[in-house]
């Protein structure tokens, strides 16, 4: 593959890219991502988070790469005995693999996921765009020649349209849509860097488990159920399967979900909203609050314009409105009551009670399962006796304690502008009174 770029990463040591690869990090679509924070306005709480979407696609491409070789040199009899792969096959894949781990976070909009919720909806579906259907459309539509026509192409005739599908996970793939699990799953190599990238720039541990172990006991199977193939992890691999979901928890209630930053998020959001009506008011568009939909080159152009510098700079020239103000002086709503993580019926009940005795104090109230990132305790498909002639597939919450007793984290946050603070938390104090008065 030519020439071989190597690039020091603090997550990974030592990642490389041959000619072909870095003539696609090298377009201009791609080089966008420099632009785009991997955690919005979090630096806001903690000053290092800065990292970007630009290291984190790199970080991916490496780990999922990783996960492919380890299945294919440990479990490459069986994908060719019982998934019918060829060795040509497998190389093509891999290669598919890299690619479309590398390009599967071009779409972000500005500060990442939290603009996502400015997505105009779908026609076809009424429901939102999202980030991944924006990548889809930029790789078939902008970047078909740096992938179709690359001399090193040659040798695998690999489309943008595979690339594209991949993402998408459309059954057009056939056998290869195997590997998407390894970029959008139970155990992908999306969150497997994201954990401890996030975790490394931020400064804590919460993100931290052993990548090592996990990729070693990674492998694939028959699901009885479904007759399909499947990314499970072999038995022995079970507690480093648990690890990251520990981690994914403890990164959540810690980090994603932590108050002051869902301030901020819901502050950008407002700011970008502003803009973008700004910005389109004379525009065709039926949405005129919400990011162009990805429906045609003239809308994606548009939408790839949007980045965290360009925001950054409108928000600096005062035209983002009273958010945009907020961000720059820092002085964000305060949250003034929250639910336990695991809210009973009169926890609930309570937050409603209170929400309607602060009235129109409310800035916005805060709900974990409507944040752009959500814990569930999804679980993941273990393989018994791996390699015998009796091996089985289960669920890692057959066998574990701790995947059972996690549960979906549903707690509430009510905000109030910083001015509005200690009225409200004098209202709250009340309505407690009066509620544990009635009990």
């Amino acid at each position: 593959m030519g020439k071989i770029t190597e690039i020091r990463d603090p997550i990974h040591g030592f990642i490389t890219l041959n000619e072909w690869e870095r003539d696609i990090v090298n377009h201009p679509v791609f080089q966008r991502l420099r632009r785009i924070r991997q955690l919005g306005f979090t630096d806001m709480v903690y000053p290092a988070a800065m990292h970007n979407r630009f290291e984190h696609s790199l970080g991916v491409m490496q780990v999922a790469t990783r996960m492919f070789d380890h299945i294919h040199e440990r479990r490459g009899n069986f994908l060719k005995a019982e998934l019918d792969f060829k060795e040509d096959e497998l190389g093509r894949d891999r290669v598919l693999v890299r690619m479309s781990s590398l390009l599967h976070d071009l779409g972000h909009a500005p500060f990442s996921h939290a603009a996502e919720g400015l997505m105009d909806k779908d026609s076809s579906t009424e429901k939102p765009f999202k980030h991944e259907h924006y990548s889809a459309v930029i790789v078939c539509m902008l970047m078909q020649d740096v992938i179709e026509n690359h001399p090193f192409n040659q040798k695998y005739d690999i489309k943008a349209k595979d690339i594209s599908d991949f993402l998408n996970g459309e059954a057009s793939l056939g056998r290869s849509l195997l590997w998407r699990s390894l970029v959008s799953g139970q155990l992908d190599a999306d969150r497997a860097d994201y954990l401890l990238r996030d975790s490394h720039h931020i400064g804590v541990a919460y993100g931290s488990y052993d990548l090592h172990r996990l990729i070693a006991t990674l492998t694939v199977a028959i699901d009885p159920e479904t007759s399909s193939a499947v990314l499970a992890v072999e038995e022995g691999g079970e507690h480093a399967a648990e690890a990251l979901i520990i981690a994914r928890y403890m990164m959540f209630t810690q980090v994603y979900f932590q108050r002051t930053r869902r301030a901020y998020d819901q502050h950008s959001v407002e700011a970008i909203k502003h803009l973008l009506y700004d910005h389109q008011k004379q525009s065709n568009l039926a949405n005129k609050n919400a990011f162009p939909p990805p429906t045609c080159k003239v809308h994606v152009d548009d939408y790839l314009k949007w980045d965290d510098w360009r925001v950054f700079g409108l928000i600096n020239e005062g035209k983002a409105g009273d958010h945009g103000s907020i961000l720059m002086e820092r002085k964000h709503h305060r949250a003034v009551f929250e639910t336990p993580e695991i809210p009973s019926a009169a926890d609930q009940e309570l937050a409603q009670e209170i929400q309607e005795a602060l009235g129109d104090d409310v800035g916005f109230v805060d709900c974990a399962s409507n944040s752009w990132y959500k814990f569930d305790s999804a679980d993941v498909p273990l393989l018994l006796r791996p390699g015998e002639r009796d091996e089985k597939l289960t669920a890692l919450s057959t066998c574990s304690s701790v995947v059972n007793g996690l549960k979906a984290v549903e707690r509430t946050r009510i905000y109030v502008p910083l001015d509005k603070k200690e009225k409200a938390r004098d209202t709250v104090a009340n309505t407690r009174y009066e509620k544990e008065k009635s009990l």
